[in-house]
């Protein structure tokens, strides 16, 4: 049926939320700045993206199953806008099919652990302070709508 989402669309919807709220916690607990929902310079839009104290730039593909997996080959467009990149899983997750070079995040709703990172070279410092200030400017951009929603 058009418009209808069938309960096994809900469960996914509510998989990648609920590691994606893992994700984000852990991050800002291990002291990182942390947007969802961000739109890369490519017009790619990255599920996380975290800023470290030392402005490196980190990258999150969250992928609640194996389908949504296999259906999205992008994530290696995000890879020129970051020096660290990885995957994030639920622990039901086949691991195995992940690939080994990439980062990797088993999450939760309620934190995440670590696996490995991916660390790439070091961004441009020119790439770096446009991503910083995309970054910014977003961050701002959402902290002034929770304040003042649009009418």
């Amino acid at each position: 049926m058009t418009g209808r989402r069938s309960l096994a669309d809900s469960d996914t919807a509510a998989m990648t939320r609920g590691v994606t709220r893992g994700v984000c916690r852990h991050l800002a607990n291990t002291g990182h700045a942390v947007l969802t929902e961000f739109k890369l310079p490519n017009r790619r839009r990255a599920d996380v993206v975290a800023l470290d104290a030392d402005g490196r730039v980190i990258v999150i593909e969250v992928k609640s199953a194996l389908a949504d997996y296999r259906a999205d080959g992008k994530w290696r467009e995000y890879l020129p806008y970051c020096d660290a990149f990885a995957f994030a899983v639920a622990e039901t997750f086949p691991l195995d099919v992940l690939p080994e070079d990439c980062g990797l995040l088993v999450a939760d709703p309620f934190g995440a652990e670590v696996v490995r990172w991916q660390t790439l070279a070091p961004l441009h410092p020119s790439r770096r302070r446009a991503m910083t200030l995309r970054f910014a400017r977003l961050a701002g951009e959402r902290l002034h709508r929770l304040l003042d929603p649009p009418v």
